[in-house]
Formats: C-alpha cells, structure tokens, sequence
C-alpha cells in the first residue's frame, strides 16, 4: 500500500475514489429504478429510456466489484494481525453471511410490503445483496487458503476466467428434474435477466478482489495514481478483445445470448468497471478531494439507501407508477437522490455520535461496556 496519502486514495483510512464509485453506482441504480418505474408507457418508448436501460445494467456489477475490492482490503487487515487460516476464513465467511441473512431479510420485507399481491415465490428470488453475500463467503474461502500475495493473483484471476467461461454451460445446461429450483435458480437464476445468480456475477466480484488486491500492492515505487492508468488502458483493452471476440465466425457456446451469458459481453463489463475505477480516481483526484463529496457520502450507506428507496420506487409506497413524462420523473428523481442523501448524511452523524458516547462512557466508567 502506499505511504502517501493522497486525497483521492485517502480520508480517514478510507479510500475515497471506491466510496465515490460506490456511490455513482447508486445514482445509476436511482435513474434505472425511477425511470422504469414512473415513466409512462409513451415515454418508455423512445432513445431516452432505451439509454437510461442500457446504464441501468452497470450497477450491480460495480456493487459486486467494489464489494471484491473491499474483501481485498479486508484480507490485508487481516493478515497484519497475523491471523491463521481458520481465523481469516471465520472472519471472512461471517460478514459474508451477515449480507446474505440481510439479502433474505429484504426479500421477506418485500413480501409483507407487497401482500396481498405479492406471490410466495418473490421470497425466494435471488436477488443482489444474496449474491454479494454468496460472493463474499466464496472469497473468503479462496483467499483463506492463499498465502502469498502471488497466490491472490492467481487464484482470483483464474476463477474470474472460469466463472466467465463456464457461465454459457451453467445457464443452459441440462439439470435432472431432482434438483430444486431453489438451487438452480442459484446458479442461472431460473434464466431470468431480473435474478442476480452466481453465474455470472460472482465473477464481477473476483474481477474485484483480484483488482483490490493490485491496488493494495502499490507503494512509493509504483503508486497508485499509476496504477489507474494502466487500469484505464486495460479497461480499453478489455472492452476492444470482448467486441472482436464477439465478431469471430466461431462460436463455442450451444447457445448464444450476449446481454446475459457470453463471455464477450462480460470482458466489455470487465473493462467498463476498470476505467469507472479509474475515472473515479482521477476525479476525486482533481475534484472531490476539494470538500465534502455527496457521491461519496451516499457510497460510505449504500445498502442503507438500497433498502429504503426500493418500497418507495418499486414498493407499497410509490406515489407514482408508469404515468409521469420524462420531466417529471427526472424532478421525481431529484427528490428521490436528495432523500436518500439526507438519509445517509443522518446516518452517519448519528452513528459517529454513538461511537462517540461509547467512548465517552468507557472513559467513564473504566470498563469495555461492549
């Protein structure tokens, strides 16, 4: 890691360019969800809402990287306090889970919000924050067993591969009609693009850790201003194989479907997240460093804004469902940023106010009260 802190790459033992990627990929997920919501049936028709689709497809991809990017970070805490493999994977595996029983937990808010409606089935859907916690434990498992930094490169970017390549085989594979859809809706989401399966997801994750794990290598020799720029460049290159892939007269798969499956498609992605790492960077780099960044305030509470703003967008309390123009759901929009920005703003004061009486009471009374 490198010694000079910057204010791009610092702020608190934080890096504030993942926070600030964290939180454009929840401004993206806003538009998506407000737009597709709110917007009437005319309106869904034309180039606007076709983009707005279109961009609507990044966030949860830089959820599931950055979430990889974070495991990399924690692995390397981990391993300056010297802990053992049964340690580390203890460790890693229970904040996995943490974010997996939460992923269920909203899916069952969901249900009772949505009854009489809602079906049965919508309990078990498979959705992202179950994915990232999926994803999670899965890193955990992989990186317990590396010990050395080398070993991460490895293992992280071969599974990356593997997860890409076999995705086409996973979806469109035979399963025996034994197997519960529970599982397989697991491992192909039941074929439906809405569902967030491991396949291929989980690779976005890997694609992270493997990422995080270069971005931890850096120090005062090669830093990480420079690092980004080769991210930009390989973020080109990846984007350029995946579309003349693409464009070969061969094809590998039984089955061809690049918006969800192909590999091709997920090299574009891969490449994507590399310069949106990048690009997030450069502009806390040269902008955001300069005072309080609201993207990134919104990134540091992003699974607090995810839950809340999905009832009213999607749920039991929207006020407005397939009938507004594009104006006015871009005005809807607005409000819907500003109230998950003062959500998160109040989050994080009252809980920087918590820590503080906790300490004040330690300080106190002379004992560890928690």
């Amino acid at each position: 890691m490198s010694t000079q802190a910057t204010p791009a790459t610092k702020t608190k033992n934080r890096r504030l360019y993942i926070d600030w990627m964290r939180g454009l990929a929840c401004l993206l997920m806003f538009q998506t969800h407000v737009y597709d919501s709110w917007l009437s049936p005319s309106a869904r028709t034309g180039t606007f809402f076709g983009l707005s689709q279109r961009i609507g497809g990044m966030p949860a991809p830089m959820f599931l990287f950055l979430a990889g990017v974070s495991m990399a970070l924690l692995t390397q805490s981990l391993r300056k306090k010297g802990l053992g493999v049964g340690a580390k994977m203890e460790t890693t595996l229970r904040r996995g889970f943490r974010i997996f029983l939460l992923g269920l937990a909203f899916r069952a808010q969901e249900f009772i919000l949505g009854l009489p409606w809602a079906p049965w089935k919508d309990l078990l859907r498979v959705d992202i924050l179950n994915t990232i916690g999926l994803s999670l434990m899965l890193m955990g498992l992989v990186i317990s067993i590396s010990s050395t930094r080398k070993q991460d490169y490895l293992l992280t970017g071969l599974t990356t591969l593997a997860v890409a390549l076999a995705t086409p085989l996973i979806w469109y594979g035979a399963y025996p009609s034994w197997i519960p859809s529970l599982i397989t809706d697991y491992l192909h989401g039941g074929r439906r693009p809405w569902f967030f399966p491991v396949f291929p997801w989980v690779g976005f994750a890997f694609a992270g850790l493997f990422v995080g794990t270069l971005i931890i290598s850096t120090n005062e020799k090669f830093k990480e201003s420079t690092l980004t720029l080769w991210f930009a460049a390989g973020g080109v290159l990846s984007i350029a194989a995946g579309m003349i892939m693409d464009r070969l007269p061969v094809q590998l798969y039984p089955v061809y479907d690049y918006w969800h499956t192909s590999p091709n498609f997920f090299a574009v992605k891969f490449g994507v997240l590399l310069l949106m790492v990048a690009f997030s960077y450069w502009w806390c780099e040269w902008v955001g460093h300069r005072g309080f960044s609201w993207v990134a305030q919104i990134g540091q509470t992003s699974l607090l804004v995810y839950w809340v703003h999905i009832p009213f967008v999607y749920g039991r309390f929207k006020y407005f469902s397939h009938d507004l123009s594009i104006g006015w759901a871009s005005v809807g929009l607005a409000a819907v940023t500003a109230s998950m920005l003062l959500l998160s703003i109040l989050k994080t004061r009252y809980r920087d106010a918590a820590k503080n009486w906790i300490t004040a009471t330690r300080a106190r009374l002379g004992v560890a009260i928690l």
